[in-house]
């Protein structure tokens, strides 16, 4: 016997978050709603609904459930600049509009907007895949090219005056030398091995923002239907999988708004195979250090190649553990398309950038001074192979080995990206980069060390707009041999790996095991089984391809 689930309409990203914090709030503030189903309930109250606000005025408790609402509802009135129930009528008519036009042939008289005029482009049964594909490889052409200016600023401004700072006020006080070596080469080192690629990541964040409030997302779902459906499931489920390029943990929750338990299940299953934002740094530092000017088109075949082997990896799971039940009509609503509000953009990708900046200020800090720790135990080891890190590392190494990078640091620095995968990178720029390299001389002046970061910043800029420019057809205002910028990071690899061992380990970082976060979220929402699932698949999936990559490669004569 089956449960059936009741239908629940998606208000999208924004005002989902609002309806379930003022649900939230419910349970908080200990308010009764056994008369009224809570959802239903929060979003009247989102839309200022007279008579339940005065209903919920006169309850226990209520002046600090409508407090809750009122500031939900300014918010998404100061975001998305509109009144919130003509937001939710417009999901509604939406939703209705989208299953007419599934069930009802309009004659051709029909009045054919400029909305029907794009989707018969985007949307086409031979040209909609080719387009969402091209769109992607622009925004990660445009992520690279346009940020690389600026992270090259950005890494010699942390391992030039910041560094400069701290080393200064260290000398200053006399500290210890190894209080001095913690905060170099273990914190600024770590923590600053991540901030770097800030730029990068709010970039992606505009342009995806762009994609959503476009209303071009609800399309790619759509064309990507008839591909989904090859692995049991519909359109709807692309909508977490795209939700997952930022990051995986609410891409997983958001599959809430599927019906069927085993459709979220495989969803979420998939979903940790597309390239989260905090892979981002791991690919361009290897694409800034091995690739050049091709290091967005490398980027680009990472995030498609995640796209294929969910696809692939689905067919497995359809075919096994997870077998299809009967199927569903998908419907799909597709707004018209609109401007995208500035605010509104800005919004997203300041958040969004913000938890990554909050995790480096909590999460990547603490494992950068448990990693300087490990590196330097034994007390007074001298040769970081020789520490706690380098003697486990080294004994996971050898996994390794047939994938193109058996060494001890690459392997330590694998088994830290379980945390968080931001942390791969910082753990790499404490292993690889020596003390030496970070520890320059003291700074003349402050105001000489300002202007040097303000000129920096602008040529920055100026490097950047021209890149820009250049993306037009027969403009080039870019010399192509100064084009691509390196961090230190990046140097200092090209003495460890090769090309090819290079493109393995980003293949491998791509398809291995969640970070605890993700696996933390699928264990809330399908159980432990599921999340001890979802971490060995992905593992093995990852060694076989990683293994086939480099071993191939090297009878194809790559090595």
């Amino acid at each position: 016997m089956t449960t059936r689930t009741l239908f629940r309409l998606d208000y999208g990203s924004k005002l989902e978050h609002e309806i379930n914090n003022i649900v939230a709030a419910f349970k908080e503030k200990n308010f009764d709603t056994q008369h009224y189903p809570q959802r239903w309930l929060a979003i009247k109250l989102l839309e200022s609904d007279a008579d339940i606000v005065e209903h919920v005025q006169a309850m226990p408790n209520g002046s600090q459930i409508i407090a809750v609402a009122r500031q939900s509802t300014d918010k998404i009135k100061s975001t998305l600049g509109d009144e919130v129930d003509m937001l939710t009528a417009d999901h509604r008519y939406g939703y209705i509009n989208g299953v007419v036009r599934q069930a009802l042939n309009r004659p051709s008289i029909d009045r054919i907007t400029l909305t029907d005029r794009i989707d018969d482009i985007v949307t086409h049964k031979w040209l909609g895949l080719p387009f969402f594909f091209t769109i992607m490889y622009i925004m990660f052409r445009l992520v690279i090219d346009v940020s690389s200016p600026f992270l090259e600023w950005t890494d010699s401004v942390i391992n030039g005056p910041i560094a400069h700072f701290f080393s200064y006020l260290l000398d200053l006080t006399q500290m210890p030398a190894w209080v001095h070596s913690l905060i170099i080469n273990g914190i600024v080192a770590g923590v600053g091995g991540v901030l770097v690629f800030v730029p990068g990541l709010l970039i992606l964040y505009f342009f995806l923002a762009l994609l959503e409030d476009s209303g071009y997302m609800s399309r790619a779902a759509f064309v990507m239907d008839r591909f989904m459906r090859v692995v049991g499931l519909h359109g709807k489920s692309f909508i977490p999988m795209i939700l997952g390029f930022g990051c995986a943990v609410p891409a997983v929750y958001a599959t809430r708004t599927i019906a069927s338990r085993r459709d979220r299940i495989l969803t979420a299953l998939l979903v940790p195979l597309m390239s989260c934002s905090a892979r981002l740094p791991v690919y361009v530092v290897f694409g800034m250090a091995f690739f050049g000017a091709q290091a967005g088109t490398v980027i680009w075949a990472m995030y498609a190649l995640g796209i294929v082997i969910a696809m692939l990896s689905g067919m497995l799971f359809t075919r096994t553990l997870l077998k299809p039940d009967s199927s569903s009509a998908f419907v799909l609503e597709l707004p018209p398309y609109r401007q995208p509000a500035l605010k509104s953009v800005l919004i997203h990708m300041w958040e969004n950038t913000r938890e990554f900046v909050r995790k480096a200020g909590t999460v990547i800090l603490a494992a950068s001074v448990v990693m300087w720790l490990l590196l330097n135990l034994p007390w007074g080891v001298g040769n970081q192979r020789d520490s706690y890190f380098g003697k486990v590392s080294g004994a996971i190494a050898p996994v390794f080995a047939p994938l193109g990078f058996g060494n001890w640091e690459t392997g330590g620095a694998l088994v830290t990206g379980f945390i968080a995968k931001e942390i791969v990178v910082s753990t790499m720029s404490q292993v690889y980069l020596s003390g030496e390299e970070l520890q320059t001389k003291e700074p003349t002046t402050f105001s000489q060390e300002l202007i040097g970061i303000g000129h920096g910043f602008v040529q920055a800029a100026i490097n950047s707009g021209k890149i820009l420019i250049s993306i037009v057809p027969g403009i080039n205002l870019v010399d192509k041999e100064k084009e691509t910028e390196n961090t230190l990071l990046s140097i200092a690899l090209r003495n460890h790996f090769t090309p090819l061992s290079a493109v393995s380990m980003l293949v491998f970082v791509l398809l291995y095991v969640p970070c605890i976060a993700t696996l933390g979220a699928i264990k809330h929402e399908f159980g432990a089984s599921w999340a001890i699932t979802s971490a060995i698949y992905q593992t093995a999936v990852a060694w076989i391809a990683a293994f086939i990559i480099y071993q191939g490669g090297r009878l194809l004569g790559f090595g």
